[in-house]
């Protein structure tokens, strides 16, 4: 197994504030993810970039930023890979839960709705919305994405 040497994160340029890098291996620099006043929010994000890279089967490398005393510290990312594993939110009550998962429902959906035209389907019956809402209930965002992927790829 290969190893490679990134550097560390850079220091964010601005007034101290809790910012989330990840490196880019492809053009080999770091790039602001997610930036924000609040941590929570910041490592959020983190942790749901981090669950979709790897899901791509990509290495994520991370970095997380945020005031102390008055200036920047560089923070351990560790709490954002456990959000990644959890896919909950930070301080989710039941109600941001559920509209969470309404957002979630509704991405899934136009996902498919957007394969579905790209295969030239776009007049749907009330079954064909069926059904859809029958694979937004059962699949996940990435299963979602590849059968979009399949419907597109065949009308080519």
């Amino acid at each position: 197994m290969e190893t490679t040497t990134r550097p560390a994160s850079p220091r964010p340029t601005g007034a101290p504030r809790w910012v989330a890098q990840f490196y880019r291996s492809s053009s080999a620099s770091w790039e602001v993810c997610a930036e924000s006043p609040h941590r929570a929010p910041v490592q959020y994000a983190l942790g749901e970039m981090a669950h979709t890279v790897r899901a791509r089967g990509d290495d994520f490398v991370a970095g997380l930023w945020g005031p102390q005393d008055g200036a920047w510290q560089r923070f351990d990312v560790s709490a954002a890979a456990t959000n990644a594993t959890t896919r909950e939110p930070p301080a989710a009550g039941p109600q941001k839960q559920s509209t969470l998962t309404e957002r979630m429902s509704g991405r899934r959906q136009q996902v498919l709705l957007a394969g579905l035209s790209k295969a030239g389907l776009y007049e749907l019956a009330p079954d064909d919305h069926a059904a859809v809402q029958a694979l937004v209930e059962r699949l996940d965002e990435t299963t979602v994405r590849k059968v979009a992927q399949w419907l597109a790829a065949g009308r080519a």
